[in-house]
């Protein structure tokens, strides 16, 4: 495969969504990383029903459809055409590897495992940082309030989630 065509984790990761409780990748953003069409995916997945269960594969509705939209994932809901996309789970993905049998899919699919990997020891760390304040927290809270409010704040830090940069300049 040609160096231009490996593909990079921050792209994948910029498609990995949550939803459901779950990390997933919707169908058109995982054809696109297969290099194929959309309805090639959904037909192989259709055809390998048994290889799907609805942990590894489930069809958005309509208001998680609207939810999409509203955090620019997507332009508008006409840009699914006439039905709703399917959201791959990271278990559904790598399956999907299996029924689409290209070299493309392999390598995409690498690197697909490969970013979900970097964002679970990501949530990993997230979790400890947690665990270790509230460690913190309950070994001071009785000494001082400053404390406390230093610990509210740092709370609030860790609560809120990183918002996408805009990039600034020109378009051209």
């Amino acid at each position: 495969m040609a160096p231009k065509e490996i593909i990079q984790i921050n792209q994948i990761e910029t498609k990995i969504l949550f939803l459901r409780g779950e990390k997933i990748i919707l169908s058109f953003h995982l054809a696109e990383l297969y290099g194929v069409e959309t309805r090639v995916l959904n037909q192989a997945v259709k055809r390998n029903k048994g290889r799907f269960p609805v942990d590894f594969v489930f069809q958005i509705n309509r208001s998680e459809a609207e939810w999409l939209v509203s955090q620019n994932v997507i332009p508008h809901i006409k840009y699914f055409g006439g039905s709703m996309p399917y959201a791959f789970t990271e278990q559904g993905v790598a399956m999907a590897s299996s029924v689409l049998k290209s070299n493309r899919a392999i390598l995409a699919n690498v690197a697909i495992m490969r970013a979900f990997v970097k964002i679970r020891r990501i949530l990993a760390k997230h979790e400890i940082l947690s665990e270790k304040l509230q460690e913190l927290e309950n070994k001071y809270e009785k000494h001082d309030s400053e404390i406390s409010s230093i610990f509210s704040i740092l709370r609030q830090l860790i609560s809120e989630e990183e918002k996408p940069k805009t990039k600034i300049g020109f378009l051209t």
